[in-house]
């Protein structure tokens, strides 16, 4: 495609949450991302999901899908347009809304333990099938297509779901806590996606855990429990070994006493899972 169907296909939602990119505020027809270019503690990024454009208050600039592939790869516009033809936004998070009625396109149709022998495979061959019983079967309808996969919900009811084929969150994007009641040790263990979580739920073999679990579903969603942190004796983290989870340990280290990396148990490999399953 050329930039001018880009610009009209491509919805700017989805290139930001193929890199990990999710708002901080939003509402039916705009949202508020946190600045492509530098870290920031309130987000300045306003983006319009109707009009497929972005406009940065911090140094005033527009981007739209293509720009904004450049201003994170530092790459040209032929490079962008590479980029954007290798992912796929047909299954995608890219919410477009109703100008008239202000109606999402996509909705959550059915709820239910994993039963799917497509998904049961999947659990398997991420080596979490014993954790099942931990996340959900969800189907789902996106743009009037219909949809199914491996659903774990968050703190605001909203769903991450992942398929072989996709990556993409239903509902409003925020953290999973689960808090233990038996936690005296006033620890918590956090993770990056819940495939994470699920492995370490494998690998620990007990359902007596005396820790809270936190799951951040993204990086960008760790301001969310800055203040939540500090109640916890001990911090232990289990992020990813990319510059996204490298830069979240280093912020928690610097903010938070006695911290641990556990990283280190998979530093050769992305994450945890990824470790998990070449072991």
């Amino acid at each position: 495609m050329n930039c001018e169907k880009v610009k009209q296909n491509v919805g700017i939602r989805a290139v930001l949450e193929s890199f990990g990119l999710f708002p901080v505020k939003e509402n039916p027809k705009t949202a508020f991302y946190f600045a492509l270019d530098r870290e920031e503690k309130i987000p300045s990024l306003a983006v319009d999901f109707v009009k497929n454009k972005a406009f940065d208050f911090g140094n005033g600039k527009s981007y739209d899908v293509i720009s904004i592939v450049q201003q994170i790869k530092k790459c040209s516009v032929s490079e962008a347009l590479k980029c954007l033809s290798t992912l796929d936004f047909r299954v995608q998070n890219e919410i477009k809304y109703h100008e008239t009625t202000g109606q999402t396109c996509n909705q959550i149709l059915e709820i239910k333990e994993i039963q799917h022998p497509a998904l049961i495979q999947y659990l398997k061959s991420r080596r979490v099938f014993e954790q099942k019983h931990r996340v959900n079967e969800i189907h789902y309808e996106l743009k009037g297509r219909k949809y199914f996969g491996i659903g774990f919900q968050n703190k605001s009811g909203g769903f991450e779901i992942r398929n072989p084929q996709s990556k993409i969150c239903l509902g409003k994007k925020d953290v999973t806590l689960i808090v233990n009641d038996n936690n005296l040790k006033n620890e918590i263990l956090i993770f990056e996606g819940f495939f994470d979580y699920l492995t370490y739920r494998n690998l620990d073999k007990s359902d007596n855990s005396n820790c809270d679990y936190l799951t951040l579903n993204s990086t960008a969603m760790f301001f969310k429990v800055e203040e939540k942190l500090k109640q916890y004796e001990k911090i232990s983290l289990f992020l990813d070994n990319d510059k996204n989870g490298k830069s979240v340990k280093l912020k928690i280290k610097s903010q938070y006493k006695n911290v641990e990396d556990c990283s280190l148990i998979y530093h050769n490999f992305k994450d945890l899972n990824e470790w998990f399953c070449n072991i």
